[in-house]
């Protein structure tokens, strides 16, 4: 990541702004779109023309990945065109070096590094730092001046000194939060993909999220909807059973870990939605309203499963045929509606029968429904966007 400025002297640090950097900096941690903005502010606090983060994985000796942005909307390029070139490269780690420490003036000039791409740059002082993040990545944090500027000071380095051990936290930061909404997507991906849907309410029993399954679910107005923001069913005696459940599970932590389930009838005369609501953990550090507190999951019996047609073939080792009368018996059909709907004849159905049978092992349709929806093929369904 990368910013520029105009270079001049070094502004006084005072304990107000050094705050209300590092204020930007962990900010950046949970939101990486405010990268430039932090790195603006570096430039001003050290008065240099650039300041940039090279992300590395692996060692510190390998090439890396420049992003850019600067307030005055000059671009300069993501990739570094002659990493292998640099002087700074293989630095010890977590130790702030200048180009003096490594060059005299007359080898910086005459390195192919200054004239082939730092000259056009306006960058002749350099001050650099490499550290590594907790998952290993190495990243290389490096401030510039031009030539008119005065050199890095011995301040500078104090002050680069300071403010690296805070970039490295605010990193370790951004990749454990990265990684949690990675693998809570990958979550809310699974639960979509087996057709789930999921409603989390608050504190006061409020709905606080649904998921697009849910949402799906709500918009038909059969047997669930929401009404002043709380969950209710269409039928009394439903509606008093869900309600008293909610209740129960808001009462944590003495309902933690209890699940309770009920089945909520619908208008339309068509099976009953299958809802579970369970209590979720307490989180101590988060005292205030609409805090996650109970979850409720519900599922369409007559929801159809649409798997990957390839997908079900490699994991049972069946013909495209075989496979889609497989899917159509697994979605509730009979032999002969599941033969219509292929357009194939009755016999050709069974013959097909027969075969999915010798190739899975089971011996009866029951048996062949139960481990194909058991199975992880519909893991493999397209993703659905939440």
């Amino acid at each position: 990541m990368e910013a520029a400025c105009e270079a001049g002297q070094t502004p006084a640090m005072t304990i107000d702004r050094f705050s209300y950097l590092l204020g930007l900096v962990y900010d950046a941690a949970v939101a990486p779109e405010r990268w430039p903005r932090c790195f603006e502010e570096i430039c001003g606090v050290f008065a240099a023309n650039y300041v940039s983060l090279i992300v590395r994985t692996g060692s510190a000796g390998t090439g890396g990945l420049i992003y850019s942005g600067a307030d005055d909307r000059r671009h300069v390029a993501n990739h570094h065109p002659c990493p292998g070139l640099s002087p700074f490269t293989g630095l010890p780690l977590d130790k702030v070096v200048t180009i003096g420490d490594l060059l005299t003036e007359a080898e910086w000039r005459a390195s192919a590094y200054y004239t082939d791409w730092c000259a056009s740059q306006k960058v002749f002082h350099v001050m650099a730092v490499d550290f590594a993040a907790d998952d290993q990545s190495v990243y290389g944090f490096r401030l510039t001046r031009p030539e008119d500027a005065p050199a890095f000071s011995t301040s500078d380095r104090q002050l680069c000194e300071r403010l690296v051990p805070h970039l490295k936290r605010a990193l370790n930061v951004y990749q454990k939060v990265h990684q949690n909404r990675q693998i809570g997507s990958l979550y809310s991906q699974a639960m979509a993909q087996m057709m789930v849907g999921v409603m989390v309410l608050d504190e006061a029993g409020l709905v606080l999220d649904v998921n697009r399954i849910a949402k799906g679910m709500l918009e038909q107005a059969d047997g669930l909807k929401i009404t002043g923001n709380q969950l209710t069913a269409n039928y009394a005696n439903d509606n008093h059973k869900l309600q008293r459940m909610v209740r129960e599970m808001l009462r944590a932590p003495s309902r933690l870990g209890v699940v309770e389930a009920m089945s909520i009838s619908r208008p339309s005369g068509k099976a009953s939605w299958s809802l579970v609501v369970r209590a979720l953990s307490p989180d101590e550090w988060a005292e205030g309203k609409r805090r996650p507190t109970v979850a409720v999951f519900v599922r369409d019996p007559e929801e159809a499963s649409q798997p990957p047609l390839r997908l079900a073939q490699q994991l049972f080792d069946l013909t495209p045929a075989e496979t889609s009368l497989a899917i159509q018996l697994a979605n509730g059909n009979t032999l002969e509606e599941a033969a219509e709907a292929l357009n194939i004849r009755r016999n050709t159905a069974r013959a097909h029968l027969r075969s999915i049978f010798s190739k899975t092992g089971v011996r009866r349709q029951t048996e062949l429904v139960r481990m194909f929806l058991n199975s992880a093929v519909l893991l493999g369904s397209r993703p659905v966007s939440e």
